[in-house]
């Protein structure tokens, strides 16, 4: 059976669904994006991405293309349709179609297209190996606290990082890392968590923010400054965070092993305890 997907207000087989060449999205990337786990069948971390939707559609001006609580509905009768057990749904806003301008049309309906992806994000394999990470120079804008659909450099760095051999991507600036190309990046030296405070220059990631929760409710420290790969080469373990990935620990950087070239025990930790967040969260979601 083809996957059901959504475009305006219509659920289509995939292979059916189209949009306008004249969409901006397709044009400028002029819109932005969420990706939303999938735990039981049912949509977690609703509130936090809610919260960061809103932001970037504000910061890009873009409004919304309906109510929040018919963006839920729409994804949960995805999720319903295709009947995903675990996964995610991907959605995407873009300011809509007008003729190439430019400036932002006026008054332009803005499109709203969204999917399913079925995956192991529970039992993730590399949960136990622990993943590679390979370095790259960040050259992407500078608002990147917004979730926008512009990602061309983040394929590269992506595609850079698979053609050495590595599972993800650390983009460095200024010899600082900023974060991974589709995750946050972290640090654990003597049991205390390093990572970037959030600024224009990194997403505010909605599992780094659930994690530094968890954390400090288990009386973890957590440390937000900038940090080198020399640090992080020297720390006891790193991780990463995403919402496909949860929290993974990094046993290498660049072909170097980090610590004892093993997921840490405050990375297991953590992921053990996000875990039973989201199994909580779809047990009592409506």
């Amino acid at each position: 059976m083809s996957r059901i997907v959504y475009v305006n207000g219509e659920y289509a087989a995939e292979e059916e669904a189209k949009i306008s060449i004249f969409d901006r999205g397709f044009i400028f990337g002029d819109g932005v994006y969420e990706v939303v786990p999938v735990i039981s069948g049912k949509l977690v971390d609703r509130a936090y991405f809610l919260e960061r939707l809103e932001r970037s559609l504000c910061e890009l001006s873009i409004t919304w293309p309906c109510s929040q609580r018919e963006y839920i509905d729409i994804m949960q009768e995805l999720i319903s349709r295709n009947g995903l057990r675990e996964g995610i749904v991907y959605s995407q806003v873009t300011r809509g179609i007008a003729n190439r301008d430019f400036a932002f049309p006026p008054n332009t309906p803005p499109t709203l297209v969204a999917f399913t992806s079925s995956m192991d994000l529970l039992e993730n394999p590399q949960a136990e190996t622990g993943i590679s990470i390979a370095t790259s120079e960040d050259i992407r804008w500078k608002r990147r606290d917004i979730k926008s659909i512009n990602l061309l450099a983040q394929c590269l760095a992506k595609q850079d990082a698979q053609s050495k051999g590595a599972n993800e991507g650390w983009m460095v600036e200024d010899g600082f890392v900023t974060e991974g190309v589709s995750s946050s990046a972290y640090i654990v030296k003597n049991r205390k968590i390093i990572t970037r405070p959030l600024s224009n220059l990194i997403l505010p990631g909605i599992r780094r923010r659930t994690l530094i929760e968890i954390a400090q409710r288990e009386n973890i420290q957590i440390e937000q400054r900038l940090f080198t790969i020399e640090e992080a080469l020297q720390a006891d373990e790193a991780f990463i965070s995403s919402a496909t990935t949860i929290a993974l620990g990094v046993v290498s950087i660049d072909g170097q092993p980090i610590g004892d070239g093993k997921p840490g025990e405050i990375t297991g930790l953590l992921r053990s305890l996000y875990i039973q967040r989201l199994l909580e969260e779809a047990s009592t979601a409506d």
